[in-house]
């Protein structure tokens, strides 16, 4: 009888042994596959903010270039010469012809 029972305790416990490694296995699967996706979202979120870095020093260009242009405005002389060429404005006696690009 001794040796029916030893058997019995050695299948439990070779059954508790594979319960217990198939859950782990499965735990650390699940742990790695969620380390895996914040992983991925922090690299995409560093690739985010480098192209929105880049977007905001092209607006900064983008805003400097406009601030210029503004300054360039507020003379008279230039404003006259950017109406004529811009909207073909022209003096008296002056005669626009325009060619086309190609």
């Amino acid at each position: 009888m001794k040796k029916g029972k030893k058997k019995t305790k050695i299948k439990k416990s070779a059954k508790r042994i594979v319960v217990f490694g198939i859950l782990a296995f499965v735990s650390i699967i699940l742990v790695l596959m969620t380390v895996s996706k914040v992983v991925i979202q922090i690299v995409d979120k560093y690739q985010e903010a480098d192209n929105l870095e880049q977007q905001l020093a092209d607006l900064k260009d983008k805003e400097e270039n406009l601030n210029d242009e503004i300054l360039k405005l507020q003379d008279p002389e230039y404003l006259a010469r950017y109406a004529r060429e811009k909207y073909f404005y022209s003096k008296d006696g002056e005669l626009i012809i325009r060619i086309p690009t190609k």
